[in-house]
């Protein structure tokens, strides 16, 4: 499962809808206990792929500031997220294919014609051909 405050999960449907046409991206830092993944912050970062209309790439060394950003709250990566428009917030083969980050999650934003629809989220499981995406529930709190 995944936790999040009302702020953050609006904050991350907000930049999925002012990026529109481009894919939205961004980490989540938090604490991760039981299974339960509870985000305490997010980076939104810039899209650094050369086809931003059609997929998103974090620049390393934004993940690098991330990282070294959770390790000085006692707090990990958690997860990413990105936004998806005008298509589902189901994950791509091309998600899948570039996700590396086990136990982690990955929430999708669907934006149609501007406008976020539906957030999603996904924990990416095994390793080699086992590898695949299991959707996990959202829990949006007033307060975290």
């Amino acid at each position: 499962m995944l936790k999040m405050s009302q702020a953050d999960y609006d904050l991350i449907r907000q930049e999925a809808e002012q990026s529109y046409p481009r894919e939205s991206c961004g980490i989540l830092l938090g604490i991760s206990s039981d299974g339960c993944r509870n985000v305490n912050s997010i980076i939104q970062c810039d899209n650094a792929d050369p086809e931003p209309l059609r997929r998103y790439t974090i620049d390393p060394k934004q993940v690098i500031a991330a990282f070294k950003l959770a390790r000085s709250r006692n707090q990990d990566i958690i997860g990413f997220y990105h936004s998806h428009p005008d298509h589902p917030a189901q994950f791509s083969d091309t998600d899948l294919a570039e996700a590396y980050w086990q136990d982690c999650s990955y929430v999708i934003t669907s934006v149609n014609h501007g406008r976020a629809a539906q957030t999603k989220s996904f924990v990416l499981t095994g390793w080699d051909e086992s590898r695949n995406f299991v959707e996990e529930r959202i829990e949006v709190l007033s307060k975290l």
